[in-house]
């Protein structure tokens, strides 16, 4: 009697399976064959949650997939680096101290920490770091600076920017680069009423504008490009009439911003400092020897959110400075060096030892802003099937966003291509994991996708 009990239990799982991958089937296919998607690209896996397969829709076909990339990028992280890993930015002065003067440079050096100075964390706000860095130098006796702020950025490489991020991302605030010393996630913004600069977030340091907007439109239609170390910027596009906006973009040299602003908090501290601020890539720029940071004499050091935290806000906000950031030191803690390259190296080295096919993962970046980052469904459910067996995923998960339909997915968007990839219980419980990618759609592609994810409901 059990033996027959069982069998009609398993027959009943398998017309199940049967029946939810007809329907998933028929939404897929209803698509794909709507006049928007005539010359698109889809890629559709989904298994339940021990890796069982339900269906899929060309699968192992790689895609670009915008922002789920960023699932690759922070289980690898959380696995490689630890949950509870953290940046540390450091503080120290060369010289000696006498009388309260300080007969040398005072330094600022860190790993790269992406959250110094970020609004997202309540604890380490910019005037968290403020504080604790004057109580530092005070502590230590300085009253006066008879040297230069030395602003230590050599950490990474003189790479800020992935190759083959689009030139209309890069000035924009989710085009924000790396740096060995961020600032305020290496982001300002601009209060612009018609095509009229009203304010900026803090004034940006040797920065020129070139101002072409022009009024027009509904919404805000405007991109900012700047680069790397330049001082000149370009807004242009359109913006409402009779409205103020604000317009957020990405910092051109977060080391000198730190820097002119600590200066700033010296004077307002009573400390005498009338040097210069210097930061290492300038240096280098100018063709000088840099400063190494002084081994003897640190005064302060300053410990990010633990990566679990920084996982949280890069999955559930999108924010591709961390991704890039993770990448960098993946490079650098796994391979001694930090550029791009030796990073993404590692990310697919990770995930073909977790036995994802190597040809579905041809990632360029750690946060899915390149079109060039290619991978399929069945790698993306992979890795979200991995992660669901280890000890960091409760971490992970909490940062996948709830969607407008209810489900708990990463969603990826970019011109052309959108994608979703997550976990979901279903009403009677049976748990899904799934990935659906598409490139070429006419049309948002939210609605549509989620429509055939409904089906999973």
């Amino acid at each position: 009697m059990k033996k027959t009990f069982a069998v009609i239990v398993f027959s009943t799982q398998i017309f199940f399976a049967q029946n939810i991958a007809q329907k998933l089937d028929k939404a897929t296919k209803d698509l794909m064959n709507s006049s928007g998607a005539v010359s698109s690209n889809l890629s559709f896996y989904v298994s339940d949650e021990s890796g069982n397969f339900i269906y899929e829709y060309q699968g192992n076909k790689g895609l670009s997939t915008a922002s789920t990339q960023k699932i690759f990028t922070a289980a690898a992280a959380l696995e490689t680096l630890g949950k509870n890993y953290t940046y540390k930015t450091i503080s120290g002065y060369s010289g000696t101290i006498s009388n309260g003067n300080l007969n040398g440079n005072l330094f600022i050096s860190s790993n790269g920490d992406p959250t110094l100075g970020s609004w997202r964390y309540e604890a380490y706000k910019p005037e968290s770091f403020k504080k604790k860095l004057i109580d530092a130098v005070k502590k230590s006796g300085i009253t006066k600076i008879s040297g230069d702020l030395v602003i230590d950025d050599s950490y990474f490489d003189a790479q800020t920017i992935p190759g083959g991020w689009p030139w209309d991302d890069l000035g924009n605030y989710y085009g924000a680069g790396v740096w060995g010393v961020n600032w305020r996630e290496n982001q300002f913004d601009i209060n612009i009423n018609g095509t009229n600069f009203k304010g900026f977030s803090y004034p940006l340091e040797n920065v020129k504008w070139i101002n072409e907007l022009k009024v027009g439109g509904s919404s805000d239609q405007s991109l900012i490009f700047t680069a790397p170390y330049s001082d000149v910027a370009l807004i242009n596009g359109t913006l409402p009439a009779g409205k103020t906006m604000t317009v957020s973009g990405s910092t051109p040299n977060p080391p000198l911003q730190l820097g002119v602003e600590v200066k700033q908090w010296l004077h307002e501290s009573g400390i005498d400092f009338s040097g210069k601020v210097i930061t290492n890539s300038q240096l280098t720029i100018d063709g000088k020897p840099t400063l190494d940071f002084p081994k003897n004499n640190t005064i302060l050091t300053y410990e990010s959110p633990t990566l679990d935290k920084i996982v949280y806000w890069f999955l559930r906000k999108s924010v591709n400075l961390y991704g890039e950031t993770l990448i960098k030191t993946l490079g650098k803690e796994k391979k001694g060096n930090s550029s791009f390259k030796s990073g993404v190296a590692y990310l697919k080295e990770f995930w073909k030892s977790k036995g994802i096919n190597a040809n579905m993962i041809n990632f360029a970046d750690g946060s899915g802003l390149s079109p060039q980052n290619y991978a399929s469904a069945k790698a993306e459910v992979q890795a979200l099937l991995y992660a669901k067996k280890q000890s960091w995923f409760d971490a992970y998960y909490d940062g996948f966003p709830t969607q407008d339909n209810g489900m708990k997915m990463k969603s990826g968007t970019m011109r052309d291509t959108k994608s979703y990839a997550g976990y979901h219980t279903a009403k009677d419980g049976k748990k899904y994991v799934f990935s659906i990618i598409i490139n070429n759609y006419q049309g948002s592609g939210s609605s549509e996708l989620q429509k055939i994810l409904n089906v999973l409901k």
